[in-house]
């Protein structure tokens, strides 16, 4: 069985970060190491929350504590979203280069989370430096949404064309797989939207109805990143991983309309995540 150290942010209540992510993995078979960056009542998408960031060196703690276990060794990717403080970021670079010693070929899966469009950046400041300089270079998949990549790549995104130049210039960087997580061009259906697959066997693209949610969900990324992990260290088909995302996360996003809720209905989506009723077709385009 297969283990992954999760680092990212947790919630008492919804789905975002390590709550939106440990179980798909669970559900499909993977042991999770959670590590928390972050300690909060809800998502900040409410505007009010209580809790807490952990200190970075509360956090490496912790990830020193799971060593001492022998933890680190059995992991076979270590996955990162919301860092919550710049200086996490140097923790988690310490704990990929941990794990990597234990095993060679573990993979490091970064879903870059800094900001959306609309918003803006949500994160302090030095954290997006940090994270184009420092974290995405080092990762094996990145996992950015269309105003992040925008951020790492230095332009603008708003065709498929823009777009592969985009994910080309942050694969040149070291990165081997990117993935743009929801991708909404000029040159599509505005009915629908997109997930942008780059790696170095080729790109390829693959659309879903938009299912009208308001307010949107938080935690899609996150689950999406999840998903997309899973089912690549299963298969190590980088085509086959991006579809199966796809489905699994638009059978969520249905789960979520039916429930008129603006937490994601992973619970009720569950036997969906692990075999979706409804799979989409990729589109080679590169």
């Amino acid at each position: 069985m297969k283990t992954i150290l999760s680092i990212q942010s947790h919630v008492a209540m919804g789905y975002v970060g390590n709550r939106a992510a440990s179980f798909p993995l669970q559900r499909l078979g993977f042991e999770v190491i959670a590590v928390n960056t972050v300690e909060l009542s809800n998502h900040t998408g409410y505007g009010e929350w209580t809790g807490r960031n952990l200190s970075p060196s509360e956090i490496a703690s912790i990830i020193s504590g799971v060593e001492a276990r022998g933890g680190l060794e059995q992991c076979d990717a270590v996955l990162t979203g919301y860092l919550g403080d710049r200086e996490t970021g140097q923790v988690i670079l310490d704990a990929v280069a941990k794990v990597r010693r234990c095993n060679s070929r573990a993979l490091f899966c970064c879903d870059p989370v800094m900001g959306d469009q609309g918003q803006g950046f949500f994160v302090q400041p030095g954290i997006p430096d940090f994270m184009r300089d420092a974290i995405a270079p080092a990762a094996d998949i990145l996992t950015p949404n269309q105003f992040e990549l925008e951020f790492l790549s230095g332009g603008p995104i708003a065709s498929l064309e823009q777009a592969l130049l985009a994910t080309a210039k942050v694969r040149n960087r070291n990165t081997k797989y990117v993935l743009l997580t929801s991708f909404s061009r000029i040159d599509a259906s505005p009915a629908t939207i997109e997930m942008l697959l780059d790696s170095p066997d080729g790109a390829w693209l693959v659309s879903t109805p938009k299912v009208l949610l308001s307010p949107p969900p938080n935690g899609a990324g996150d689950c999406v990143t999840a998903l997309f992990l899973a089912h690549f260290l299963k298969t190590r088909a980088p085509a086959q991983a991006l579809g199966y995302a796809a489905s699994a996360i638009y059978a969520v996003f249905q789960a979520t309309a039916r429930a008129g809720t603006r937490e994601l209905q992973i619970i009720a989506a569950q036997d969906e995540l692990s075999c979706p009723s409804k799979t989409f077709h990729v589109e080679r385009v590169q």
